[in-house]
């Protein structure tokens, strides 16, 4: 099926929001903001065999280009509006592409998305979104707001994804516990509800899509400060400890990547009032210190270290 008739039958629904002038058909997409609210903007490229398996089924990779673009404008405290799509193919495989759709434009449908352009290419397998979003002026969470005494802590559980994909590269397929881990992995949950109450009551915000350790170590250095991190504390899952048993991988938790949720300090006491308004639990594993530095301690209060504290690419 040649390029313009997939956009035509895959990719162009009807609009949901008022804020969009001009949507998928033209050079360009046309977006009314109001005039008390800022532009959130982010975009993330997955690519066949780097970001997913490249057996992933066509629908988990729609979903997942998508959510992990909401989870950063979740991070920021913002409000998704608007996406933008851009997929490079081998072929145009219409089965693909219709099960891609199904899963790209479902998760729009729930976040109040609207897909408003983009572009299709013949190509090695890679997706690349972009996403905007809104948040009123001056509102938006950031890396920088850190400060020594507060609370550190993250939404859900650590660690599901990276066991997912080990087990699923192991093809430990089948058991429910396995099963459960993929679906974190092909099928992250971006903290929109989450972020948008964090805004006003946390003093940053980021979410963990390369590894705790690696995220939080951007907050660290935008904020000029240090962390002490409990192991004891780290949420872990049922399904990771099933599987791990006694002695959970302390590299997939900390390290392994593709969590998608959110990290953020509190001051004292706001954690209580904010667990009645976080749709999503949330734990406390470690406080910001003055001193810069991030260190690890063992439930014996004993310093724990990692070779590698998340993934970069080009290592």
């Amino acid at each position: 099926m040649p390029e313009f008739d997939l956009i035509r039958k895959y990719f162009t629904r009807p609009g949901t929001r008022q804020d969009v002038i001009l949507g998928v058909g033209d050079d360009a997409a046309l977006l009314r903001v109001p005039p008390d609210q800022e532009l959130v903007v982010c975009v993330d490229t997955l690519v066949s065999g780097v970001h997913f398996p490249a057996d992933t089924p066509a629908q988990a990779v729609g979903h997942k280009a998508l959510a992990v673009n909401l989870s950063d404008i979740a991070a920021m405290g913002a409000t998704p509006a608007w996406a933008t799509l851009a997929l490079t193919l081998p072929e145009a495989d219409e089965a693909w592409v219709a099960a891609f759709s199904e899963g790209f434009l479902g998760l729009a449908r729930c976040h109040d998305v609207d897909l408003v352009g983009g572009d299709t290419t013949q190509g090695p397998l890679s997706v690349t979104v972009q996403v905007m979003g809104l948040v009123p002026r001056g509102q938006a969470l950031r890396r920088t707001g850190a400060r020594a005494g507060e609370g550190i802590y993250v939404t859900g559980t650590l660690g599901d994804a990276a066991l997912g994909l080990r087990q699923w590269t192991h093809r430990g397929q089948g058991d429910g516990n396995t099963d459960w881990l993929v679906e974190r992995l092909t099928h992250p949950s971006p903290r929109i509800e989450a972020g948008l109450a964090l805004r006003g009551q946390a003093r940053c915000a980021i979410d963990l899509s390369d590894g705790l350790l690696a995220d939080l170590g951007h907050v660290l250095k935008a904020s000029g400060v240090g962390a002490t991190l409990q192991l004891s504390e780290m949420p872990l899952s049922e399904a990771f400890r099933a599987l791990c048993g006694d002695s959970p991988d302390w590299g997939l938790a900390l390290a392994g990547g593709d969590d998608y949720e959110l990290l953020f300090t509190l001051p004292e006491g706001v954690a209580g009032l904010l667990r009645t308004c976080v749709p999503t639990p949330f734990t406390r594993i470690g406080t910001i210190d003055a001193e810069p530095g991030l260190r690890l301690l063992d439930a014996d209060g004993r310093p724990f270290s990692l070779l590698t504290p998340g993934y970069q690419h080009f290592t």
